[in-house]
């Protein structure tokens, strides 16, 4: 009987760790998917914006576009970075999320009274932040993998 319980419980465990892992697994998955998403937000934003950019600072309707974008974009840094990351995804997190935080403050700083100033976006370090994040995603397809 006690050879049959401790057969039992060994089983058990090893059914219980066995989700466990499975679980970790998906939830790495899912971080990686997201992350991806995230990331090629920003590479498409980067391939249009500087053109954009350009046309803002001398049509208002351009302007009014970049603006909604940008604030799109101010939506989704919020939405990242209250993405829980799995144990094994914390170290990558952090640093998209660093990434974030700047760029949403140059986005943030570009508005005088409340009115984006495209000058301000021209002037600043968004590209070079933008292609600092991107450059991660080497790292998101490795925890996919």
């Amino acid at each position: 009987m006690k050879k049959w319980l401790v057969i039992l419980a060994m089983i058990s465990t090893v059914v219980l760790s066995g989700c466990s892992l499975l679980e970790e697994v998906n939830n790495s998955l899912e971080y990686a998917n997201k992350a991806k998403d995230h990331i090629q937000t920003w590479q498409d934003f980067a391939e249009g914006a500087p053109q954009l950019i350009q046309e803002a600072a001398t049509n208002e309707e351009t302007k009014a576009e970049l603006e909604n974008e940008l604030n799109s974009l101010l939506s989704e840094i919020d939405t990242f970075n209250q993405t829980e990351p799995p144990a094994i995804a914390e170290d990558l997190h952090l640093q998209i999320t660093e990434k974030n935080e700047a760029i949403k403050e140059i986005i943030e700083n570009a508005k005088v009274n409340g009115e984006l100033a495209v000058e301000n976006l021209q002037n600043s370090e968004l590209f070079t932040l933008i292609n600092e994040i991107t450059t991660l995603m080497n790292l998101v397809e490795d925890l996919g993998n």
